[in-house]
């Protein structure tokens, strides 16, 4: 790899990262799980950088907000993995890799739109589970399950009227502004 291909790789990783803190900031505040707009930009990395640059954008933001800046809905530092939304952040991870598999050399809008639903899937899951866990063993706030699936799938409904949105999106993004870290035409997986 040469330096100014470094140099572009650490750039749209860093890119993602932001926006994907510029997300959490676009928020509509509830309490324990907001309303934000990283759902959108978690997929959009996955699918522009590929699987393995997506991820690596998420965990940098992950790191970032964890070392202490304040770039998650609620702030930032290690004791934000007390928060209940946190298992939300986890989810980033597994997303981004997940679109961006599931997005590589493709061009039918019908896998983009499948990659948009399973990234969702991925953020949910361990957000769900998350969030009971912090309210029964943290918070010392028993809760069922039919109470934490309310309330930790009450962003979902704005999710999915995003996901055909961000099926879209992904798709023009990845082939108007191609990325590629190997030199060549293709997109990074």
């Amino acid at each position: 790899m040469n330096n100014a291909l470094n140099a572009r790789l650490l750039a749209a990783v860093a890119l993602m990262a932001a926006l994907t803190a510029v997300g959490a900031w676009l928020r509509i505040p509830v309490p324990y799980v907001p309303f934000t707009l990283q759902m959108s930009f978690v997929y959009l990395s996955g699918v522009w950088l590929g699987a393995r640059y997506g991820a690596l954008a998420q965990l940098v933001y992950i790191s970032a907000g964890l070392m202490g800046f304040p770039i998650f809905a609620k702030g930032g530092g290690p004791h934000y993995v007390l928060e209940p939304s946190f298992g939300y952040i986890i989810g980033f991870l597994p997303a981004a890799y997940i679109a961006g598999i599931l997005t590589r050399r493709t061009d039918a809008y019908a896998r983009y739109f499948v990659a948009a639903a399973a990234a969702l899937i991925m953020v949910y899951l361990p957000g769900v589970v998350w969030l009971h866990a912090v309210f029964d063993y943290v918070l010392g706030r028993e809760t069922t399950l039919a109470e934490t699936l309310v309330l930790g799938l009450s962003p979902l409904p704005k999710d999915l009227v995003l996901i055909p949105l961000n099926a879209y999106l992904g798709k023009q993004i990845k082939s108007r502004i191609p990325f590629s870290s190997n030199g060549h035409s293709e997109h990074i997986s």
